[in-house]
């Protein structure tokens, strides 16, 4: 029960943390949250964990909180700047994957203990980061173009340009996060996994996606609001 009651709590932790970054720093607190959520969810996803009955990989949560950033993005600064978020977050696994390999790069002294289980942990990053980076990149922006997409329907068929945001948050996140499941473990763990174990990931994974999705609703709902009483944050 402990490792389901984590996830839970997780979900409010990460998805309150970035409305939290977002109201101290604006659209910089997206920005860095960006980074964070990208490479602690794929240092997370190396964890095997057994929870709600199913074998599933960490860093499902986190990463699903960068859909959200670049719902905030879009929601309150644009098309544009949510693309930039997607752009950050890309260069962010480009550069963490190169500086994690150069570390191996270096002799350890003798009385060195961590190099080993550095190079245990990391030594299966770079397929694990490359697959996520592709499925990120490819995801995420189809989340950004999905994500107007919807907006302009709704305003052309409601003529209401600020309402139905559960539509555009949902309609988005929804395609593009079974996308990134697909495209992500199929690339980073065939052959590593048996495939019934990627089977339950997969299942398990998009329905982690799909909680996750309903319930950002309300923090996108939570961020515009305080965009709204906070107009200084939307300055640069």
């Amino acid at each position: 029960m402990q490792n389901e009651l984590l996830m839970i709590a997780s979900i409010f932790v990460f998805f309150g943390g970035l409305v939290v970054f977002f109201r101290f720093f604006g659209k910089q607190g997206i920005f860095a949250w960006t980074v964070i959520a990208t490479i602690a969810a794929n240092i997370e996803v190396l964890i095997l964990v057994h929870a709600f009955g199913l074998d599933t990989t960490l860093g499902n949560v986190i990463f699903a909180s960068s859909f959200l950033a670049t719902d905030m993005m879009s929601e309150i600064y644009g098309k544009k700047e949510a693309s930039r978020c997607v752009k950050i977050g890309i260069l962010a696994n480009v550069t963490f994957i190169l500086i994690s390999q150069s570390w191996f790069l270096y002799i350890p002294a003798e009385g060195d203990t961590m190099a080993e289980p550095i190079r245990t942990v990391f030594s299966n990053t770079p397929r694990v980061m490359l697959a996520s980076l592709f499925a990120y990149a490819i995801c995420e922006m189809f989340d950004v173009w999905a994500y107007h997409a919807w907006w302009k329907w709704t305003e052309k068929k409601f003529k209401d340009k600020k309402g139905y945001l559960w539509v555009r948050n949902n309609g988005s996140t929804l395609v593009s996060q079974l996308m990134n499941v697909l495209v992500f473990n199929l690339l980073a763990f065939a052959g590593v996994f048996p495939w019934n174990t990627i089977g339950e990931i997969l299942v398990f994974g998009y329905g982690i996606f799909v909680i996750t999705t309903f319930m950002d609703t309300p923090f996108v709902y939570l961020a515009r609001r305080i965009s709204e009483k906070h107009p200084e944050l939307l300055k640069d």
